[in-house]
């Protein structure tokens, strides 16, 4: 199964949460209070709304077939719906690949059966044959990365992984980086994994079998993180790559590093699109770390336009074209510097990991659920350095807080945080390493090729921050990023607390609405996710416009205010300001 979109958490959200505000604004702990009083009167509103409409979502769901191979049917956005369907609209020919199923699985006669399932950047068809055999194919959306490179690089990090590694990956039967063939898309047809989800064993297992798991995980995952590569970038087959694009050949010439095909780095993305006007395509490889930092601020400029946007309307902390732009290069220079550090040095090894490890990725065996069977979804996996990976907690290492004893975590969750902590120390020691480090080292590296999609305020704080640490982390000389005078200073602090403001409002609803954080819901939950969120709007509008004594730094204090940062599409809610 690919990436769960509800398992993508904003990372500016990330980089917010994870470290402690000084002066909290009142907004937070307002918010807090008023969702809490209002949850319980909306979902009761919610549960007649639903059953009065029951018969109609019924109907509704009846006229989009969840089977329906080319439209996207597992769920809706609150923001940008129609574009992000469309963007997992996929025109092919499911005949066709029907066709070559049955021509790649010698034994087969017919197909009995098969099952649609989507996630964020794939659809993927489970197809059951005559022969009792499943064969998985997947089909990725065109937000997954650039044409052609993507598929054409998760065939041969799977095959270079199978070849140098014990990790168990399952076979590929057939694939195809070629949308123009009578099939209509690219694909890969693999084997099915054997064994069962881990996701679907691990709430009936035992603390024991748990920790033995997660410890057989990192036993299989070893290997692969201990392989050293000489530049950063995306895997590659020999003769894969087009002649005009820079490649790095391994000892092994039937392989290359080549340009890095993560959707960061191209114009696929939604609602993202790509500028060259101020900058050139820098996808690498890579040769160093400097480069590395070129190539991410090279992308953060990339996606700046060549004059304001009209709409969409964003945050007045977003800042104009010009800060960006200097904003960028300040960031430059200052990870450049950063980069100059032996200690970050040693923690940027070239390593390739796995992008996105989560119980829904590994399988294990039915009769013996401490056994990993296969660990699958490697798209998008790139030669990175460590510090990258260091960050990314696995969901089944994620402590989950004890119901009752405060601040104790509860106790098989405990074991496991235990038990990741050692397996990656001892077992992954590439990438332990920057884990031990104060994560400022590494803050500025993540968030500033974003600046225009998060606003100028995040990396300017980043900046900011990454100054007034500088001599505390032992950088050498002083922080290129000159510090803000005191009027400046005093700018950035009310637009960063607007900032945390609209990141806290997004949290708050995402977890109020039982949402992913970019809105998405599923079908059956539509109708009444729509409700109950024009009925938070609602809500917490009239508590802003009632609270008769704000703060001094209240950053919300109008309609206008809270429509700025509202996270989700409005155009269905009408304004209350008067006309």
């Amino acid at each position: 199964m690919d990436r769960n979109i509800l398992m993508r958490t904003s990372s500016v959200l990330r980089c917010v949460t994870s470290r402690p505000v000084c002066a909290q604004h009142a907004f937070g702990a307002f918010l807090a209070d008023k969702t809490r009083c209002l949850q319980p009167q909306v979902h009761q509103q919610l549960s007649h709304y639903a059953q009065l409409h029951h018969s109609e979502q019924s109907i509704a769901s009846q006229s989009l077939d969840p089977l329906d191979p080319h439209a996207y049917t597992s769920g809706r956005w609150l923001r940008r719906d129609t574009s992000e369907r469309e963007s997992r609209y996929i025109t092919f020919d499911f005949d066709a690949l029907c066709e070559k199923v049955l021509t790649c699985s010698h034994g087969a006669a017919s197909i009995i059966s098969y099952e649609k399932k989507e996630g964020g950047f794939n659809r993927v068809f489970i197809f059951t044959l005559d022969n009792a055999k499943r064969v998985v194919a997947r089909l990725p959306f065109k937000l997954a990365g650039p044409p052609r490179l993507t598929t054409t690089s998760e065939v041969a990090t799977i095959r270079y992984l199978q070849m140098n590694t014990g990790i168990p990956i399952p076979k590929i039967i057939d694939w195809n980086d070629d949308a123009s063939t009578p099939i209509g898309t690219e694909y890969i047809l693999m084997e099915h994994a054997s064994g069962i989800q881990l996701h679907q064993r691990w709430p009936t297992m035992t603390s024991e079998q748990q920790v033995r798991c997660i410890s057989d995980i990192y036993q299989k995952l070893k290997e692969m993180a201990a392989i050293k590569f000489p530049v950063y970038g995306s895997l590659y087959m020999e003769h894969s790559l087009p002649s005009s694009a820079s490649q790095h050949v391994l000892e092994d010439p039937r392989f290359s590093i080549g340009p890095h095909c993560g959707a960061m780095y191209w114009d696929c993305e939604i609602g993202e699109s790509r500028y060259y006007h101020n900058t050139v395509p820098n996808r690498g490889p890579r040769t160093s770390l400097r480069a590395y930092c070129d190539g991410l601020i090279d992308t953060g400029i990339s996606r700046i336009p060549p004059s304001e946007p009209v709409l969409p309307k964003r945050p007045r902390y977003h800042g104009t074209i010009e800060e960006h732009l200097g904003l960028l290069e300040s960031g430059r220079i200052v990870l450049k510097k950063i980069s100059e550090d032996s200690r970050v040095q040693d923690a940027a090894t070239p390593t390739l990991f796995h992008p996105d490890l989560h119980k829904r990725n590994i399988f294990v065996s039915d009769d013996d659920p401490t056994s990993v069977t296969a660990i699958i979804d490697w798209q998008s996996a790139a030669v990175e350095p460590a510090f990258w990976y260091a960050d990314l907690i696995p969901d089944f290492a994620k402590p989950i807080p004890h119901p009752t004893l405060e601040d104790q975590l509860e106790f098989n969750s405990e074991q496991c945080v235990k038990v990741f902590n050692i397996s990656t120390q001892f077992l992954t020691p590439t990438l332990a390493r920057p884990r031990l480090m104060d994560e400022a080292f590494f803050r500025p590296y993540r968030y500033c090729y974003r600046t225009w999609k998060d606003g100028a305020v995040a990396f300017r704080d980043e900046l900011i921050q990454t100054a007034r640490r500088w001599e505390e982390l032992g950088l050498a000389d002083t922080c290129p990023y000159p510090t803000p005078t005191p009027v400046e200073l005093a700018t950035h602090k009310k637009e960063y607390q607007l900032f945390l403001a609209a990141q806290e409002l997004r949290s708050n609803l995402s977890v109020l609405l039982n949402t992913a954080t970019d809105g998405w819901a599923p079908p059956e939950d539509w109708e009444t996710v729509k409700q109950a969120h024009k009925e938070y709007y609602d809500g917490i509008l009239e508590a802003v416009l009632n609270n008769g004594d704000p703060d001094d730094d209240e950053p919300i204090r109008s309609e206008d205010d809270l429509r700025e940062i509202w996270p989700f599409d409005l155009e269905m809610i009408s304004s209350k300001r008067p006309v």
